[in-house]
């Protein structure tokens, strides 16, 4: 392991920081180069780069422009970036204005300086580290209530920026990310979940949402890269649609915490399940 621990530099419900012990055994033990295409916080990629280091190539990927962004900052300019948050206070008044600077006709022309500390002071500052959009495409995530949220991690962000170095960073559908994948590359997924009940979409992150016609297009990816002889693996809600999709496949049931509901005593552990043809 690196001595430097490169570490998601943002939260986020459902991240896999918590699940890496349970997850880390069922890696594959070999494999060439690493796709991530539904990267968010990215835990299982900087924890492949801890004890990888530069021996893969990766290739990380969202949709939301917002987040690869910043992921582009951290690796191009992340001192800037640094200097930028330390000047952001944890304040409700300021948080509001930064939130609803997306509403602004001119906030495309920002730096992506300003672009990248406004997504990771968000995340840090917003209630239960979500990123959420409504139809229009503008952040509706309250303001969060913390005891002195750390919103610049300065040594995360500068141990990230190492592992960012070796790695190609786009923001395309996950279809044309892996177009370059080839035979024993590991992929893993990490996709909008599908959802527990008819109506949640609390945690959407991007206006579109992710139905189940994504879930479906995402399978019939997964069936194609399994024939060309890659290393899948995917994690999902344990629900009887995603079980039925991929019911040809290997399967483990992992337990997650969730921290979305407001009132702590409806929060309980969701069961996942994990996916991978190796």
């Amino acid at each position: 392991m690196q001595e430097n621990v490169c570490k998601p530099f943002i939260k986020r419900v459902g991240g896999k920081r918590q699940l890496l012990d349970q997850l880390t055994r069922f890696f594959p033990k070999k494999f060439n180069n690493y796709f991530e295409p539904f990267v968010w916080g990215g835990a299982v990629f900087f924890h492949l780069r801890n004890f990888y280091w530069d021996n893969f190539q990766a290739t990380i990927s969202d949709i939301n422009s917002d987040m690869i962004i910043t992921y582009n900052t951290i690796k191009n300019d992340v001192q800037s970036l640094i200097k930028e948050l330390k000047t952001y206070p944890y304040d409700k008044n300021f948080y509001m204005e930064i939130r609803n600077r997306d509403r602004d006709p001119d906030f495309n022309k920002r730096s992506n300086i300003q672009k990248s500390a406004r997504f990771i002071y968000m995340n840090k500052t917003g209630f239960n580290w979500l990123y959420r959009e409504n139809s229009q495409g503008f952040n509706n995530v309250p303001f969060g209530r913390y005891n002195n949220p750390k919103i610049c991690d300065e040594e995360t962000l500068l141990n990230d920026q190492k592992a960012l170095q070796n790695t190609i960073i786009l923001n395309q559908d996950f279809e044309l990310v892996l177009k370059k994948a080839k035979k024993w590359d590991f992929i893993y997924f990490d996709p909008p979940y599908d959802t527990l009940t008819a109506t949640a979409n609390f945690t959407w992150y991007n206006k579109g949402g992710f139905d189940k016609e994504e879930q479906i297009r995402l399978f019939k990816t997964y069936q194609a890269l399994d024939k060309m002889w890659c290393l899948l693996m995917l994690s999902n809600h344990n629900t009887q649609f995603i079980n039925n999709l991929y019911r040809d496949y290997k399967r483990i049931t992992v337990f997650a915490s969730r921290m979305v509901n407001v009132k702590a005593g409806r929060r309980w552990p969701i069961e996942e399940t994990i996916i991978f043809n190796y």
